[in-house]
């Protein structure tokens, strides 16, 4: 009877070698990566909407103020932003951007249609079609 002893073919290793290892690792890395630029393109585009529902917003209420005092396009009105921002008025609290962006507004005259009263500083955050506005 033939009887092998410790024999090096004979004796299994289990486990992963440092490349496995290192490939996984960076396959999880890369996976990671990727996740991180889709949430900052999400969070970017999420803050660019609710800044255009803010210009909206405030067209509307500016519109609604030149409407309701009848009104028109290219008409003077004393403090037309403390007539559009308060407690009592069309938005009670003056919005801000999401993005840190700082709003701009045109005085105290009713915008022409399809001018914007209102205007964000942030690259981008201005709306590509506002002539119905």
């Amino acid at each position: 009877m033939l009887r092998f002893r410790s024999s090096s073919y004979l004796h299994r290793h289990f486990g992963y070698t440092l490349v496995e290892v290192t490939l996984v690792l960076a396959v999880l890395l890369s996976l990671v990566g990727i996740l991180f630029i889709g949430t900052q393109a999400y969070l970017k585009g999420a803050d660019r909407a609710v800044c255009l529902q803010n210009l909206a917003s405030v067209q509307k209420a500016v519109r609604a103020y030149g409407n309701l005092h009848q009104l028109v396009p290219g008409n003077a009105v004393d403090n037309l932003k403390g007539e559009i921002f308060g407690s009592d008025k069309f938005i009670p609290i003056e919005p801000r951007c999401p993005a840190n962006g700082v709003y701009t507004f045109r005085g105290n005259i009713l915008p022409q249609v399809g001018e914007l009263y209102m205007s964000c500083s942030e690259e981008g955050h201005s709306p590509k079609n506002h002539a119905a506005w």
